[in-house]
């Protein structure tokens, strides 16, 4: 009788020590929502900054993708393309070469195919044909890279702006309070002063580093389009040819 109870005595501790090990276990699942309402309410502490900064961050981030895409397919160029080139002007087959400019749709394409265009007359001509087009490709790759400069710059002023708004407020809370201070009255101003600086500087920082990224982009390639157009210049120089 006395080991069965011991036994019984035993078999309640086990469960009641299982059901306090499975009791954090059955509140994890909850911590995911707790951390994004922290992350939330620590967002809208920011104040009406906030919600600034994070359309800017959309924008720079929009931007930076989609130039991106514009520079990089604009990139791909055929290596043997002008070579081929070449082999049609050679062979005189010039309607040809301008058929091969239009299979590509980049700048380089565009470029040589204006400069077909324009063969017979004098080489001046040719050259500011080819430089209109080039400087319109340019100003095409370039466009929305302002935009993300203007952001790279001014998302840490908007930061800096709530790091002023923010203490102007807690003074202000101060002020009001009188001899009775508390630090709870300091923390909304303190909040909306750190947080917006935060803020500000990462989206400035996103947008800086796009902005140096994509104009090395675009300077790579705006050295492809120059030599590919002293090729063709090269061509059209010493291995004329008319269909």
């Amino acid at each position: 009788m006395f080991l069965h109870l011991l036994q019984a005595d035993t078999v309640q501790a086990l469960a009641e020590e299982l059901a306090s090990a499975a009791a954090p276990a059955a509140q994890a699942p909850v911590q995911p929502t707790q951390m994004n309402e922290s992350l939330f309410s620590m967002f809208t502490m920011g104040g009406p900054l906030m919600w600034v900064l994070l359309a800017l961050s959309i924008l720079a981030i929009y931007i930076i993708g989609r130039k991106w895409w514009t520079i990089d397919h604009a990139s791909k160029i055929d290596p043997n393309f002008m070579n081929d080139i070449r082999d049609y002007m050679n062979d005189g087959k010039t309607k040809s070469a301008i058929t091969l400019c239009r299979k590509f749709d980049n700048p380089v394409a565009r470029m040589v195919e204006t400069g077909i265009h324009r063969m017979g007359r004098p080489m001046a001509d040719i050259q500011s044909a080819i430089e209109n087009i080039g400087n319109v490709e340019v100003a095409r790759l370039e466009k929305g890279l302002p935009i993300l400069a203007t952001i790279a710059g001014g998302a840490p002023m908007i930061g800096f702006l709530g790091t002023v708004m923010g203490m102007v407020q807690a003074f202000f809370n101060m002020s009001k309070a009188g001899n009775n201070i508390d630090i709870t009255l300091l923390s909304d101003g303190i909040y909306t002063a750190m947080l917006t600086t935060v803020g500000g500087l990462i989206v400035g920082i996103i947008a800086y580093f796009g902005y140096n990224w994509l104009t090395s982009k675009v300077s790579n390639l705006v050295y492809k389009m120059e030599s590919s157009t002293l090729e063709f210049i090269d061509i059209v120089l010493n291995e004329p040819g008319e269909e």
